[in-house]
């Protein structure tokens, strides 16, 4: 078993850096990583010998694969003290990242899942490569996009956020620049350069200048180009309706997303549409915030996202049984908005 720290922390010159280091993980977060990234961030905000921030991941598979979803289970079949535990310190990162002073840089190499979104997305600069699998994918897990996910789909262009969310979908390097989730495209063979001059920079000023001087135009997005079906279909009020256009609108890409969506936890689906739906008229990130972990808190009360995380993770025999197993069972999607039994976040006034 490896000694190293789960999170590398280092100051080079004026640029302080974060590698999130579980590797074999694909760098999932538990709650001490949160912790210490949390913790190291209050520091350098306050350090004037501090200019800015990167931060990157170990190996080469990805920056983040998510949460620790193993130890989300096990909470969620006990009390689910540590998966709210969990949530609230991760969703204040989230916020401090998103209103950090100084220069954020994320390098969003590979796999971007969950958690590594609210680690980077929210961040000043975001990078990705020819490599970069960026979303959400909660709904196989019988959960729903959290870490400020629902603020980011809910306000990329169109309905491609909600595609995105409801099918558990990701988007590459353009498409991720296009949605809004990303900044500058690298390719994967600069980034070493890249890291090298970022730690060299001399001045938050610097940061934009170096970051250019690396990026390429941005490649094709696939996803944008099917704007018309995905607006067409997943503009409909209700998750039902959805579904019904996706398989009434003859293209094959609608119908395929169609069966994705109801392979789904319809739960998960439903509170997803209605969390996107009402994070579009929340004001801020801190709102949204808010709401996320008050729905997550939710899910716990249910059978949905322990199934979910053992067809996925556990037992990986793909074959969830969701409680209950349609659409049309769905019927009290308003409990997921209640207050949380543990308090609010207290983001907001």
């Amino acid at each position: 078993m490896s000694t190293e720290p789960e999170v590398l922390v280092g100051v080079h010159g004026r640029v302080g850096r974060l590698t999130l280091n579980r590797p074999r993980a694909i760098n999932a977060l538990d709650h001490p990583m949160v912790q210490c990234l949390d913790e190291t961030l209050a520091a350098w905000e306050k350090d004037d010998r501090v200019d800015a921030v990167v931060i990157d991941g170990a190996g080469d598979r990805g920056l983040c694969a998510g949460g620790d979803v193993r130890a989300m289970r096990d909470s969620a079949l006990g009390d689910g003290s540590g998966a709210s535990a969990f949530w609230r310190d991760e969703y204040l990162l989230n916020a401090r990242i998103a209103r950090f002073a100084k220069p954020y840089v994320a390098l969003m190499d590979g796999v971007v899942m969950g958690g590594g979104v609210g680690v980077s997305a929210h961040g000043s600069v975001r990078v990705v490569t020819e490599r970069s699998k960026v979303g959400m994918p909660e709904t196989t897990i019988g959960f729903t996009p959290d870490v400020g996910g629902t603020f980011l789909l809910s306000r990329a262009p169109g309905e491609l956020g909600t595609h995105l969310a409801l099918t558990a979908g990701s988007a590459g390097a353009g498409d991720a620049i296009r949605l809004g989730l990303a900044d500058h495209y690298v390719p994967s063979e600069r980034l070493p350069g890249l890291t090298e001059a970022l730690l060299s920079v001399s001045s938050a000023g610097g940061i934009t200048a170096v970051v250019e001087r690396f990026a390429e135009p941005a490649p094709e997005a696939p996803l944008w180009a099917e704007r018309g079906w995905i607006d067409a279909c997943y503009s409909a009020d209700t998750a039902e309706e959805i579904v019904a256009r996706l398989r009434g609108h003859g293209a094959p890409e609608a119908e395929k997303a169609a069966e994705t969506v109801l392979s789904k936890s319809p739960t998960s689906v439903k509170v997803t549409l209605e969390a996107l739906r009402r994070a579009r008229d929340l004001p801020d990130l801190p709102a949204v915030l808010e709401q996320e972990y008050r729905v997550s808190c939710a899910f716990l009360t249910g059978s949905d996202l322990a199934e979910g995380i053992r067809a996925q993770v556990v037992d990986k025999d793909r074959d969830p049984h969701w409680d209950p197993p349609t659409l049309a069972g769905v019927t009290d999607v308003e409990r997921f908005f209640a207050p949380a039994p543990t308090g609010p976040l207290g983001l907001t006034d």
